[in-house]
């Protein structure tokens, strides 16, 4: 009887001494807020993305924005499916015991957790490194990061993150309800064997590293932009570059901001849980730092576009009275102007024009 239901109380052992309490009806108003906002942001990030697919499906661009719509769409199913959990969890008066006895709904709440904080990150790191090839490399990038190359990439990187966050319950490892009972992780309190300290290590590190991937990256692409820009005047097809830059170095300031602390506090457990000092409220302040980041992902894609980046110059502009950039530079840059430059400067039409000219000047 009683090793029969060892399996279903496996994480209920923290529910007894607990000193983390949350306001039900504030928690609950906030989850709901929180999801459903997310849930407009991230759909609205969809569509102008979806829109912006559409006009750039053949150009050098489409990689980026596949990568992207796969990113907020993960976004969008993490608020999904977590936050409909953490309301259950917070209208059922958080009690594990009773709707929790086979520990289903905690193993899904760890894995969704794990899969949807690790996925995002991946999935910025591999943007940024896509972003550095086609730049450094544009030849390389437009020969071999196809469409269908793309769609592996996204593939591989889910796949990946399903098998981190699935390498629990292949090992039989429960996850833990925590401190607070509204979430589901690894174990955090009382870690004692090496494999839970590993678990922790382990979504650190990957956490950590792909920031630092980002980081690189994206530092790389702009120096190399900025040098291209100053050698050289032409600057024909480069705007859509620097869009996509400063989307990039966006995000990544953004997931730096919302993940370090969860990331280096589940480090610092995952090292010396003995020695450390992180109480509940700490955890659950990181977690929620976590969290703002699937909310602020979507708005670096509808804030920070050309369009919106034009009218909000144009403001300030009106606002300050100060000539900074040149408007029209933004469209000889853009991507579709430019190939219509080179179209008219390669045509037969134009070179005839050029080679009358001086003998319509002799003529007079």
């Amino acid at each position: 009887m009683n090793s029969s239901k060892s399996p279903g109380l496996a994480g209920f052992g923290i529910l007894k001494n607990t000193t983390c309490h949350t306001e039900k009806k504030i928690s609950v108003f906030f989850s709901i807020i929180f999801m459903t906002v997310g849930i407009l942001s991230n759909s609205l990030a969809i569509a102008i993305l979806l829109k912006a697919y559409q006009r750039f499906r053949q150009k050098s661009k489409a990689s980026f924005l596949l990568l992207a719509s796969g990113l907020v769409v993960t976004d969008l199913f993490g608020h999904l499916i977590n936050g409909a959990i953490a309301v259950f969890v917070y209208a059922s008066d958080k009690d594990w015991i009773r709707f929790n006895q086979s520990n289903i709904l905690c193993s899904v709440f760890g894995i969704c957790m794990v899969f949807f904080g690790l996925c995002p990150l991946f999935l910025g790191s591999v943007m940024a490194v896509e972003r550095c090839i086609g730049v450094t490399k544009p030849i390389f990038h437009s020969t071999k990061m196809t469409s269908k190359h793309v769609k592996m990439m996204l593939t591989m990187v889910c796949l990946f993150a399903v098998l981190i966050a699935l390498l629990p319950i292949l090992r039989f490892r429960a996850y833990q309800i925590q401190a607070s009972r509204t979430w589901c992780f690894y174990k955090t309190e009382h870690v004692e064997d090496w494999e839970d300290r590993f678990y922790l290590l382990l979504f650190s590190c990957l956490g950590l590293l792909a920031l630092a991937i980002s980081f690189l990256c994206n530092a790389v692409t702009g120096i190399t932009l900025l040098r291209v820009k100053f050698k050289s005047q032409q600057r024909q097809g480069r705007s859509h570059h620097f869009e996509m830059v400063i989307q990039l170095l966006a995000i990544m300031c953004v997931s730096c901001i919302c993940w370090s602390p969860f990331l280096v506090t589940m480090a610092r457990i995952g090292i010396n849980e003995s020695r450390s000092k992180e109480t509940c409220e700490t955890i659950l302040f990181a977690l929620r730092m976590a969290t703002w980041n699937q909310i602020l992902d979507p708005w670096v894609y509808i804030l920070l576009r050309k369009a919106v980046l034009k009218n909000l110059y144009k403001i300030t502009r009106g606002c300050c009275g100060v000539h900074i950039i040149n408007l029209h530079m933004w469209e000889l840059s853009s991507i579709k102007n430019s190939l219509k430059v080179a179209a008219i400067s390669d045509s037969p039409v134009s070179s005839k024009q050029i080679n009358l000219q001086p003998l319509s000047s002799m003529g007079q």
